[in-house]
């Protein structure tokens, strides 16, 4: 009879234990899937993030980008004045769209300015002159919103002939923005933006000061 008892435990133990096992066994096999599912989600919104990245910078298709990169982020760890002798940037002035020169201004931070020492901004003839004949990264973007009723309309922008930009706003949207960019060879010469617009049922459509501008960065 003692016997009998013994074997019953023995079994008993086993199922136990085999029961254990199965059980240890799928919260094994369900961490490693939450773990790659995780890692894979990871994955996926780091390259998102990335793609992201990269539309916002649009980074010209002539330069490399590990070149451009290291030149505009400083990757060689350059001081802050290196970094913005070789830069300069200038903001609209006025909202109104009509024909002519563009106005601009430099923006001003602390006791600095968007211009660095490589430039000169002429404020009179609205002339941004780069000092030093190289390649050069320049780059112009608006934000032309809509503030009555507007028509279909477009607004064409060149740059000294080194960079053209035409914008078109449908009569649907109350906003348009629009970035165009070139890498160009300049020497020592100035540069205006002209702007040409439709004579007529253009009086709607105004310049968002804050989000236009023309940017120019020596690369080489």
């Amino acid at each position: 009879m003692g016997q009998e008892n013994n074997t019953a435990d023995v079994e008993s133990l086993q199922k136990s234990g085999r029961r254990s096992g199965s059980c240890l066994n799928a919260f094994l096999i369900t961490s490693i899937v939450v773990l790659f599912a995780s890692v894979a989600a990871l994955a996926a919104f780091g390259v998102m993030a990335v793609k992201e990245l990269q539309s916002k910078l649009d980074v010209p298709r002539r330069v490399s980008e590990s070149e451009l990169f290291e030149k505009m982020s400083g990757a060689q760890q350059p001081s802050v004045t290196f970094n913005m002798e070789k830069f300069a940037y200038l903001e609209a002035m006025k909202c109104s769209l009509k024909n002519g020169t563009m106005e601009w201004a430099d923006v001003k931070y602390g006791v600095g300015s968007s211009i660095g020492s490589k430039f000169v901004f002429d404020s009179h003839q609205m002339s941004l002159k780069p000092q030093q004949s190289g390649v050069y990264f320049m780059y112009i973007e608006v934000k032309i919103m809509c503030t009555s009723r507007c028509n279909t309309s477009v607004v064409h922008l060149n740059v000294s002939n080194k960079l053209t930009c035409d914008v078109e706003l449908p009569s649907h949207k109350k906003s348009v923005s629009k970035k165009c960019w070139t890498v160009s060879t300049l020497e020592n010469e100035g540069l205006i933006t002209q702007m040409r617009v439709p004579d007529k049922g253009f009086q709607d459509w105004k310049l968002d000061l804050k989000n236009s501008g023309l940017g120019l960065f020596l690369i080489d």
